[in-house]
């Protein structure tokens, strides 16, 4: 069964992050949704150009079994700043979807906006001073609850693997991960 997964993208998201997320995922056969912030195609943190499906104007009336946000900046704070995506994350915590950050997102998006509240979670290391639990920020990938957060760019294929198992299972994240070679 297809699962409905909403990955936000803007100006200065992390490149690595965004396509590996998307990748994975999508190998996994989910029906994945690019959503852009502002305009459909936006350029990343390192110059590479990326084009949404949609903005995230657009998506404010679905449903997703996951939302993802990649890190980088300032992609993290035109995600913070997107009032469109706040209320997709509310909805989704409030209505106990999985949800996700990496690199910078947990910290400028997620805590920002209170959604780590009683929440280990893990950042990239520049913003762990922004997070309120530091419990786990050595760890690579933190799953606490239904949220899902990680370090940073070397971490993105463990990240999006974790993604895979939680909602295909353990089974498909080892098909993939046996697909593109990961360890």
């Amino acid at each position: 069964m297809s699962k409905k997964v909403l990955v936000p993208i803007a100006d200065g998201s992390e490149e690595i992050e965004a396509v590996c997320i998307i990748d994975v995922l999508r190998r996994a056969e989910a029906s994945v949704t690019v959503a852009s912030v502002d305009k459909l195609q936006v350029t990343a943190s390192r110059g590479v150009k990326l084009v949404a499906d949609q903005l995230i104007a657009d998506c404010v009336n679905n449903t997703y079994d996951l939302i993802a946000l990649p890190g980088g900046m300032p992609g993290a704070e035109h995600l913070r700043d997107s009032k469109e995506l706040e209320i997709l994350l509310k909805r989704q915590q409030q209505q106990g979807g999985w949800y996700g950050a990496i690199c910078a997102s947990p910290a400028v998006v997620l805590q920002h906006h209170g959604l780590l509240s009683h929440c280990r979670a893990t950042c990239h290391p520049s913003f762990v001073h922004q997070l309120e639990n530091t419990d786990a920020v050595e760890s690579r990938v933190v799953v606490d609850g239904l949220c899902i957060t990680s370090r940073g760019p070397g971490t993105a294929l463990e990240f999006s693997l974790k993604l895979v198992a939680l909602l295909y299972g353990e089974q498909k994240a080892k098909e993939i991960s046996e697909a593109v070679v990961v360890g």
